[in-house]
């Protein structure tokens, strides 16, 4: 193969595989090519990435070294997101009754979904994170292609437990936005004690469902090192939760103007 070959297969399979540590010798062997040749093909790789804000290839020496594609989004593109998202978001059609938006038609679009977890991807990418945990169901596509991102295993809350998920661990909690007591449960063979987790979920009022989902994997000494949410409303000012990271915040709906209230968080990063 040509070298301008061999690094736009190289930039393919590490794209596709973000986060996942590659061995020289992986390359070396599947085209057939020497270490020093590689190397110079990685380093082009690497600069034609970071040129346009694309992600990082990143390498390690030593005896476990490898490389590794990280994902990148530049504060410019994540903006431009940001607006997006807030100009869809101000539909008054969206309107549901009670504050409630309908954002179904965002949350399982899979362009905008691939974006935002590039964002989330970003600020956690060095947390140390060993599991994204959500609750289903809206949150699940974001938080599947945030673990993607960061290739990691996913933990899915369930609002009833299933017989397929084996044993169970269940608790009640207030949910904030239904001013109700609700069920989550887990599968137990979904967790590992001990380990660090991050939580991303699409919406949150007053924080309840991911208090709960802090709580539930509490339960096996989990540690939730970081929370991404897609939109949080400003009100209630004061939540179950405090240390979480955010693209929007909702304000004020008026059912009868029809006006939404929704901005960028200028300082998720």
């Amino acid at each position: 193969m040509k070298r301008a070959e061999r690094v736009a297969a190289i930039i393919k399979i590490l794209s596709e595989t973000p986060n996942k540590s590659y061995s020289l010798n992986y390359f070396c062997n599947l085209f057939g090519a020497a270490k020093s040749s590689i190397s110079e093909d990685l380093q082009t790789a690497k600069q034609t990435l970071e040129s346009v804000n694309l992600g990082i290839i990143q390498t390690t020496s030593g005896a476990g070294g490898g490389v590794k594609y990280i994902p990148y989004i530049s504060d410019q593109d994540c903006k431009k997101l940001q607006e997006e998202l807030c100009e869809k978001l101000r539909d008054g059609s969206r309107i549901l009754g009670g504050g409630f938006l309908y954002t179904s038609d965002i949350m399982f679009n899979s362009n905008l979904v691939r974006q935002v977890a590039t964002v989330f991807a970003r600020k956690f990418q060095d947390y140390k994170a060993e599991y994204v945990a959500t609750i289903e169901t809206k949150g699940i596509p974001i938080a599947t292609m945030t673990a993607h991102m960061l290739n990691l295993p996913m933990i899915v809350m369930r609002r009833e437990s299933k017989i397929s998920e084996g044993s169970t661990l269940s608790i009640n909690y207030f949910s904030g936005s239904s001013d109700r007591v609700q069920k989550m449960s887990v599968s137990k063979r979904a967790v590992v004690p001990g380990s660090k987790a991050i939580i991303i979920d699409d919406f949150m009022r007053a924080g309840g469902s991911v208090k709960g989902i802090k709580d539930i994997l509490g339960e096996f000494d989990m540690e939730i090192v970081g929370t991404g949410v897609v939109i949080a409303s400003t009100e209630p000012d004061k939540k179950k939760i405090q240390d979480y990271c955010t693209l929007l915040y909702l304000g004020q709906v008026d059912e009868n103007t029809k006006e939404i209230d929704v901005y960028a968080n200028c300082q998720i990063f």
